[in-house]
């Protein structure tokens, strides 16, 4: 179980942050494939054993999750359209400093959708309330029952928790932690540690960000009952108060609750840091848009490749890269007319100029017929490598099923794919 908590940790940490694409929702058609392609997978595949060693896991992961990758960048270049030349008459947003401000069109395909500039002063804050540092292994906590009341909303609320005889402070804040989380009213609550003592405090912090201009603060944690306990944990104290995002559209000053909204439901922006000045908004010309697309692509190939050549030199199998650069070298010749070279590695680069010139050349289909073969072929590899990453995995055969007579276990194959990495077989 600790390899296994070990596999979880690496995801959650290296990949967390990147769980939300909205290319990620599926139609249950999509997961009905998904399933049907996994049971087929498992159906003829032999029992095998798994080299126990300390990277296995990360390995798994990493092909998992760059095969993702890959297929959220077909996804993007096919939601216009199944041909990649579909993206031509598709309008995609723009933003001259996209790690400040992010921009989606979201309008119809008829909207009058006029550039405008954008400058951002500062960004939507939550509310923060910040308890006590207390020794772990202390007990400031008399064994019974207490309450606190939280108001939020216009809403108010009583958790109750019961602090048994022997708990420590970290079993209360624990459980003061899990109480607010599971309660769902709005705010997320965590443990924050101090570096000298490794004291541990309840940060409680506001899910919404902003406030209107009739009240400072979000919510409010008060005790007339147990109020020498929450004096105790401290988590009454506001260390910052929520602040609303401040902006100049056209250089006229306006503020939001939120970092994300919408501008004459024609653009929405997702504020993500102050700007370095004014910040263009308007819509990519047809071939930018291509050519982003097609370097989002490339970069998700890319990744495969590394992970392939990472796992080459600790291991020595060359299976996963072998089949993932034989993509590009199969279709060398045709993708280097429409600007795709591969270096020494197999890294795929792009030439923006060569690309437009292919597809304003006269013959843009043939150009498209290539970037959609690259972009099939991408798929299919990303398709397969999520399906089952564990093919690629050094391994022993124990056993091969009775050609004819095998029988679907899709769990088998499904844990593998999930991560489930059993190293006991």
């Amino acid at each position: 179980m600790a390899r296994i908590d070990a596999a979880y940790n690496y995801f959650m940490t290296t990949y967390g942050d990147n769980i939300g694409n909205r290319y990620e929702s599926h139609k249950k058609s999509e997961l009905r494939d998904t399933y049907n392609r996994i049971v087929k997978a498992n159906k003829d595949s032999p029992l095998y054993k798994i080299k126990d060693t300390e990277d296995m896991g990360q390995f798994a992961i990493d092909i998992k999750e760059h095969a993702n990758s890959m297929a959220l960048s077909v996804s993007n270049l096919s939601s216009a359209g199944e041909d990649i030349s579909s993206i031509m008459d598709k309008r995609i947003a723009s933003s001259s400093q996209q790690d400040s401000v992010d921009a989606i069109y979201v309008g119809d395909a008829n909207s009058e959708a006029e550039p405008f500039t954008i400058e951002v002063d500062s960004l939507a804050t939550p509310q923060v309330n910040t308890g006590n540092f207390l020794l772990s292994d202390g007990h400031d906590f008399a064994e019974g029952q207490y309450s606190f009341d939280l108001d939020i909303k216009n809403h108010s609320y009583e958790f109750q928790f019961n602090v048994n005889k022997g708990e420590t402070n970290l079993n209360v804040q624990n459980k003061i932690v899990r109480l607010l989380n599971t309660s769902d009213v709005g705010l997320s609550a965590s443990l924050i540690s101090e570096d000298k003592t490794g004291s541990k405090a309840i940060q409680v912090v506001s899910k919404s960000t902003g406030h209107e201009s009739d009240e400072n603060l979000l919510f409010g944690i008060s005790s007339t009952i147990s109020w020498r306990e929450l004096n105790t944990l401290g988590i009454n104290r506001v260390t910052q108060q929520p602040a609303n995002s401040s902006f100049k559209l056209n250089g006229t000053e306006h503020q939001s609750l939120s970092n994300t909204f919408t501008v004459n439901k024609i653009y929405e922006l997702v504020l993500k840091a102050p700007s370095d000045g004014e910040v263009n908004i308007g819509l990519m010309n047809d071939t930018e848009a291509l050519s982003n697309g097609i370097n989002q692509l490339l970069d998700s190939y890319n990744g495969m490749i590394d992970i392939g050549l990472k796992y080459n030199g600790a291991h020595q199998n060359r299976t996963l890269f072998n089949e993932i650069s034989s993509i590009a070298r199969n279709q060398a010749e045709v993708l280097e007319a429409v600007g795709i070279t591969a270096d020494s590695l197999g890294h795929l680069s792009l030439d923006r100029d060569t690309l437009a010139e292919s597809i304003n050349n006269g013959d843009s289909r043939s150009a498209f017929d290539t970037l959609n073969e690259l972009k099939n072929s991408i798929g299919k590899a990303a398709s397969k490598a999520s399906i089952n990453p564990m093919a690629y995995v050094d391994k022993a055969i124990v056993e091969y099923k009775n050609p004819g007579k095998s029988l679907s276990a899709p769990y088998a194959t499904s844990a593998y794919s999930g991560m489930m990495v059993n190293y006991g077989l």
